[in-house]
């Protein structure tokens, strides 16, 4: 199985006046995929190839050196497993993304930055893990929305705090609804932490991820559920030339499933 990607892309970032800068842009990607099946010999070397354009069009308004307001808007897409393309004769190789977003970042104190913005993110189709086979198909067209929250806080010279809360409702767009869910797609996602730098050398962070539980099958009948962990990392410097660190994965040992799946044989 070999898959190939060629991209270039065109930026430009036009400053329209002191507080308005526009940023068009468009990029080219180029995929092949090939898959040789050695023990069926059903797709006997077979290849398929595409090749999209997608646009972008972002802008910043400037209102003082504490806030700005910003619009995001662009296409991309979404590749599909080789093995799924080559079997489809190149049907939805590369279905559309078009996505959109919008808000403000402020810095309500000197050491204080804050961003919180909306957006909403269009599929031409999601893909979903069949367990059986190993592989991800097709399933049709979703729609995803919520918010993004970010703070990053410079507490003293040493000491620095930053957290990000993250909200997505995504469900499927042409199915019933209460059968809609789109499986493993977490509502609630979260990651942060501390952060430290001491003049003595010593430096390193407690930090932690989480998420939330999710709906592991269209129906949302079976749950994944979430985890919250934490790690840490103390590093000590010396000189400037050498840095010795321990790292403490999942610091308070709790019990927790990275992969979950709700698979019918």
């Amino acid at each position: 199985m070999n898959e190939y990607n060629f991209g270039l892309y065109l930026d430009e970032r036009i400053q329209l006046s002191e507080r308005l800068s526009l940023n068009p842009g468009i990029r080219y990607d180029r995929f092949r995929f090939m898959y040789v099946d050695h023990l069926q010999g059903i797709y006997d070397r077979r290849m398929e190839t595409a090749g999209l354009l997608s646009p972008k069009l972002n802008a910043w308004l400037t209102l003082s050196n504490k806030l700005q307001i910003f619009a995001l808007s662009g296409y991309g897409f979404h590749s599909n497993d080789t093995r799924v393309v080559v079997a489809r004769e190149g049907l939805g190789i590369l279905p559309r993304a078009l996505g959109y977003e919008t808000g403000f970042s402020i810095k309500p104190l000197p050491r204080l930055f804050v961003s919180l913005s909306g957006w909403r993110l269009h599929l031409e189709q999601e893909f979903v893990y069949v367990g059986d086979e190993a592989v991800v198909e097709p399933s049709g067209k979703t729609t995803r929305q919520g918010f993004d929250l970010s703070a990053r806080w410079q507490i003293n010279n040493w000491l620095f705090a930053d957290a990000d809360l993250n909200y997505s409702l995504g469900r499927a767009d042409d199915t019933p609804e209460g059968e809609n869910f789109i499986p493993l797609a977490a509502a609630w996602t979260s990651i942060g932490g501390l952060s430290w730098n001491c003049r003595n050398g010593l430096n390193g962070s407690l930090r932690y991820r989480f998420i939330g539980d999710r709906p592991a099958n269209e129906d949302n009948s079976v749950v994944a559920k979430g985890y919250f962990l934490t790690d840490l990392v103390f590093n000590y410097r010396v000189k400037k030339r050498f840095e010795f660190g321990i790292t403490i994965q999942n610091l308070f040992n709790r019990a927790w499933n990275e992969a979950q799946f709700d698979t019918q044989s």
